[in-house]
């Protein structure tokens, strides 16, 4: 009988053993654990600057629908708010507005511009988009179709209430 309860005790020891050093050996790091750390110490794209404004701030500022366009809005956050406009039920541009204090390099590349729709200045931002630099916000309008042109792009810019804009704080 001792001899079992001596093989009892042992196997108990072991599992105890067992169990303490696999739960006190530090976790190997996954694959993702890294990149988890090196996003989480980013300042930057990490959040939206607490003096950016309200999305739902903006929305006054856009084009009315009219003339066969409709104008639908799809997002509004904390920097940015977003609107598509609509022909005859299709997506042709993308309309936003958004808070550049959260990103400043968006706004440095207006330093630069020599073109100027309704008095402020503007880029192409590719060859589907153009925005405008209106104090601290940037607005901009994308093509979503090809009939969509570049000076379609302008004429809308100019259509958003840019002046009201600038005088938001």
């Amino acid at each position: 009988m001792s001899f079992y309860r001596g093989r009892k005790v042992l196997a108990i020891l072991l599992l105890s053993v067992l169990l303490l050093t696999t739960a006190c050996t530090p976790k190997t790091p996954g694959r993702f654990d890294q990149a988890q750390q090196e996003s989480t110490k980013q300042k930057s794209g990490q959040a939206v600057a607490k003096t950016a404004t309200q999305g739902s701030e903006f929305n006054k500022y856009f084009p009315k629908s009219g003339s066969g366009y409709d104008r639908v809005y799809t997002q509004e956050k904390k920097g940015f708010a977003e609107a598509k406009l609509k022909k005859g039920g299709k997506e042709v541009a993308m309309l936003s507005i958004s808070d550049t204090s959260s990103t400043p390099s968006a706004a440095a590349k207006f330093s630069k511009s020599t073109k100027k729709i309704a008095g402020y200045p503007a880029v192409e931002q590719g060859s589907t988009a153009t925005a405008v630099l209106v104090g601290k916000y940037q607005v901009k309008v994308q093509s979503r179709a090809t009939s969509f042109t570049t000076s379609d792009r302008a004429d809308w810019l100019s259509k958003f209430n840019l002046n009201g804009l600038a005088k938001l704080k």
